[in-house]
């Protein structure tokens, strides 16, 4: 417990230090946003601050700081670290300047950023890239919420129609129409779920394995069968708790709804630092469950039929809430597992639809040409939703696959950063480190990782490095090439 109190300690300083540096490097000012000078009733339109925070926070958690920790956690306390730097140095900066770059572009989304910046075939390829991690990311997020639905009544085929016509009313109508009314609810229920829980850890104080006892691969020694190396696969598995490139894809989203730029530090870098909380809390709680002394967690609680260790992440929400929040908490594990993952979906479609209409030059704002995108997506997920429930393993491939596409595109996007910085003459390095690291984390997964080329842990870290160099050698030569040109002009 004395590494989660640090963590969330460490949390708040960043925010309020490294926020604020960041903010300060950018340099917001009082011009004209999108918002106001490119309103259209639909997607442009101006809302209140404080929910464009509840809604960019809700659209860049979703299930990701649930999930995705109770999975890190099996790595041990050493999951702490990467929630901690990765949400201060990498995924708030991330996520605080693709929205600011959004608004100072008025209102464009990520692969018009990646053209702007990295040139029109880098462009080309996050355009194909970004719609097919956002097809996943809906796709996913239909089936797991249908199946817990269809235990408290109907079919789970009836479920998957019902949430697949939310998904089409959601991006279709009007941003304020469903999204500004109704995120801000689920996004408290979300909030309020993890504060209740945070309160009941600092109650019980559970002793927790600490960074200066377990640092090393818990889960290694408590399942054989976990084999995950920490690195790399403890930077895909936790993404939305420390940095990941789906909110890349959503920042534009509330980028198009601010009425300043000087709101984007509490918006983009504030909800980032407060999914980083959420993220902790849920790890922590999960390392009780793994973990506590002198007896795991679930050890502790009689006749839920659980794996153990093994439990899978829906149970595990489902066991927690209920055995510490109560009924309260019941209804909670349900918006959590169930609403969380939905209203990741629809946004998910929606900028999907408004990345293609911004790349084709499609207006947006008649609703037939909203149509007219937005039928294509819907069918190539329901094809796409049709496979995974056909395969056994459907699921956890088209997850698999999505984590290392997630990293992916936050790695483009941090390179696009960085090579503004260049060009603004502004420091550079805020986001060169991390567009290194995560170079090597995702070159190196790719090669270690089951779902690609599966190759020798060794090998698979020597060509992480290699591109990782590579990567490094290409952006300094690109530097000095830059910069003297721009001395001789």
């Amino acid at each position: 417990m004395i590494t989660f109190t640090i963590s969330l300690v460490a949390l708040f300083i960043g925010y309020l230090i490294y926020g604020k540096f960041i903010e300060r490097v950018f340099g917001p000012d009082d011009r004209v946003t999108p918002a106001v000078a490119k309103a259209d009733g639909v997607d442009f339109i101006v809302l209140p601050s404080w929910k464009v925070f509840m809604i960019q926070f809700l659209n860049i958690a979703g299930t990701g700081p649930i999930f995705g920790a109770i999975m890190g956690a099996k790595f041990g306390p050493v999951a702490y670290l990467w929630i901690v730097f990765g949400c201060i140095f990498a995924g708030a900066v991330h996520d605080y300047l693709v929205g600011m770059l959004s608004m100072r572009h008025g209102g464009a989304s990520c692969p018009e950023l990646v053209g702007q910046y990295l040139g029109t075939g880098a462009r080309k390829v996050m355009l194909v890239f970004s719609v097919f991690l956002l097809l996943m990311v809906g796709t996913v997020f239909v089936y797991s919420p249908a199946g817990i639905l269809q235990g408290y009544g109907g079919t789970a085929i009836l479920w998957v129609c019902i949430i697949f016509a939310y998904y089409v009313l959601a991006t279709m109508l009007p941003i304020d129409k469903i999204i500004g009314r109704f995120y801000p609810i689920f996004a408290f229920a979300l909030l309020f779920m993890a504060l209740g829980l945070m309160g009941v850890l600092f109650i019980k104080w559970p002793a927790l394995p600490e960074l200066w006892t377990d640092f090393h691969n818990m889960g290694m020694a408590a399942d054989e069968s976990f084999t995950d190396q920490i690195f790399p696969c403890l930077f895909i598995t936790i993404a939305c708790g420390a940095l990941s490139g789906f909110h890349a894809t959503q920042s534009p989203l509330m980028a198009r709804c601010l009425k300043s730029e000087r709101l984007g530090r509490p918006v983009f870098y504030g909800a980032m630092i407060t999914e980083g909380v959420v993220a902790l809390v849920w790890a922590t709680v999960s390392m009780y469950f793994f973990y506590g002394e002198p007896a795991p967690g679930y050890q502790l609680i009689e006749a839920i039929g659980n794996n153990g260790f093994a439990t899978n992440e829906p149970n595990v929400v489902n066991i927690m809430c209920n055995h510490w929040l109560g009924v309260v908490g019941g209804i909670l594990a349900v918006l959590g597992v169930v609403a969380a993952p939905i209203t990741s979906g629809d946004t998910a479609f929606r900028s999907a639809r408004l990345i293609i209409a911004e790349s084709f030059g499609i207006s947006q704002k008649p609703i037939t040409k909203r149509l007219l995108i937005s039928i294509p997506l819907f069918a190539a997920s329901m094809a796409l939703l049709i496979w995974q429930v056909e395969n056994p393993n459907g699921f956890r491939t088209i997850w698999q696959y999505f984590g290392w596409s997630n990293q992916a595109l936050a790695t483009f996007m941090l390179w696009t950063a960085t090579v503004y910085l260049v060009q603004r003459n502004k420091p550079y390095l805020i986001t060169l480190i991390p567009s290194l690291f995560m170079t090597a984390v995702c070159v190196t997964f790719l090669c270690i990782s089951k779902i690609a080329f599966g190759w020798d842990a060794t090998l698979s870290y020597c060509l992480g490095g290699i591109a990782t160099v590579i990567a490094a050698v290409w952006f300094f030569t690109w530097y000095n090439k830059y910069t003297k040109n721009h001395i001789n002009h």
